[in-house]
Parts: structure tokens; C-alpha cells; sequence
């Protein structure tokens, strides 16, 4: 059974997706529901072990003694310069989460292929968050830019307006959900950095939804849609607007 499947195991309101979730939200308190699940999956047991092991990694991090006159430092620093910018700020704090122990466990375990499909991960994930399509979340122009810097692509053109932004655990890691307006409607786009999946499993249509994977960038992109000639057309659009591989080095070319 591959990561991405709905996996049941003693709650009958607890799948795969829904514990990393709970255990990325708290990852020290788990509801009943969760640790039943938990007991009876070993995919999401790996899972968990890589959480706890990245929460103490934390804890020991920010166990450091704060040198004398630090807060006041900072008050002055704050009160006599201009503060950094949100953005840059906020990039930092993505690349902190992307590339502590919930990154880089994942980029050490890259989903098995064939059986792994990249395509339907993608459409449950854009089912079960419906919200997506209805909420206006951190949609920011500098924000998408900066995903895209970091995700190690550039954008030659605007691709239409940006609606909701959210990093979202995903069944393997951590991934960027984007829900952006084109001419036919709304369409996600999904970002997951890492693993680059070649030639398996890359389309997929269930639940009134098309999805068409994309290797790109530091890892792949997911486009979903609800029909499948909206995917193709958002396809030829990204190509032509975004440089996937400004970053790629030669031996991920191949």
C-alpha cells in the first residue's frame, strides 16, 4: 500500500492524511482517533518517528543560553532602522521548515515508483481542502515570487492572479498548495520540492478532477483541475510563463 492511500486503520475518521496533519499541528498530543491510527499504520509510524526525532533537534537548538543586553539590542536595532522586510522574513521561516527534519526526512525517503501515483495524491489532497477554492489565504504577489525563488524557479510573466497560498503537509513531506484564477476558472497549482517522479503515474482523473505532474524546479509540480483539457491548456500557460529549471544543476537534467 503506497503512502498516499486513505489507509484505515481502527477509526473510521482517521486516514493517512488527516494524522500527519494532527501530528504536525501538535505533534505531543494526539487525539484517540490518531493513536489508533498510529498503532495499526507503519507508514505513518515512520512518519511520526521522524517528527519526534525533529522536535527534539528544535528543542536543542533553542536551548541556548540569550546573551545579556539581547532584547534591549533588538528594541534599538527595531526602533532606529528600518525593519526587514515581511518577506524576507517569511522566506526565512519557510526554508527553516522545509529544510529542518520534516524536509530532509522526506527527501531522504522519496516515494516508491511505480506504485507510488503523484497525479491522485494530488487530487485527494485538493479534496479534502475545499476551502481552497473559496478562501483568499496569503495571496501576495512577492509571496508567490518568493516560492518560486525558492522552489528554484523563475517567473518571466504573471500567470494570473494568485488566490490562496498555504504550505501543507502532503503524504510524502511537505508541499506549497497555490490556487490561482486563468481565463477557464480557478486552478491548483501544487509545488512539492525533492523528488522529481519520471514517467510513472504522472496523470490522473477521480472525483470530477484531472491532475498532471510535472518534474520542475527542486522537486515537481502537480496542476489540478476540474477537467482535463483546463489542465493541458494551464500546462502550455506555465511553460511559457515560468523558467522551471533556473536553479537545476546538470546532473538533474537527465
Amino acid at each position: 500500500m503506497s503512502a498516499d492511500t486513505p489507509t484505515i486503520a481502527g477509526s473510521a475518521g482517521m486516514n493517512c492524511l488527516a494524522f500527519r496533519r494532527a501530528k504536525l499541528a501538535d505533534p505531543n498530543r494526539l487525539s484517540d482517533a490518531a493513536l489508533t491510527h498510529l498503532a495499526g499504520c507503519p507508514v505513518c509510524q515512520a512518519f511520526a518517528r521522524r517528527i519526534d526525532a525533529n522536535e527534539k533537534r528544535l528543542a536543542r537548538a533553542l536551548a541556548v543560553a540569550v546573551p545579556d543586553g539581547l532584547a534591549d539590542r533588538i528594541v534599538l536595532r527595531a526602533t532606529g532602522h528600518k525593519l526587514a522586510s515581511p518577506y524576507r522574513l517569511w522566506a526565512l521561516a519557510a526554508t527553516v521548515l522545509l529544510t529542518s527534519g520534516i524536509g530532509l526526512a522526506w527527501l531522504n525517503r522519496p516515494p516508491s515508483e511505480p506504485q507510488y501515483d503523484f497525479a491522485a495524491s494530488a487530487i485527494a489532497h485538493v479534496k479534502h481542502e475545499p476551502e481552497s477554492f473559496t478562501k483568499i489565504k496569503d495571496a501576495e504577489p512577492e509571496r508567490f515570487a518568493t516560492i518560486l525563488a525558492n522552489f528554484g524557479a523563475d517567473m518571466r510573466a504573471p500567470i494570473g492572479k494568485v488566490r490562496y497560498v498555504k504550505l501543507c503537509p502532503v503524504p510524502e513531506g511537505t508541499g506549497w498548495h497555490i490556487v490561482f484564477e486563468t481565463e477557464d476558472g480557478l486552478v491548483t497549482l501544487m509545488l512539492i520540492p525533492g523528488h522529481q517522479p519520471r514517467g510513472k503515474n504522472l496523470f490522473a482523473e477521480a472525483d470530477g478532477m484531472s491532475a498532471l505532474v510535472r518534474a520542475a524546479g527542486q522537486g515537481y509540480y502537480v496542476i489540478v483541475a476540474d477537467t482535463r483539457a483546463k489542465v493541458e491548456s494551464t500546462d502550455r500557460m506555465l511553460k511559457q510563463r515560468i523558467n522551471w529549471t533556473a536553479l537545476r544543476t546538470p546532473s538533474r537534467l537527465g
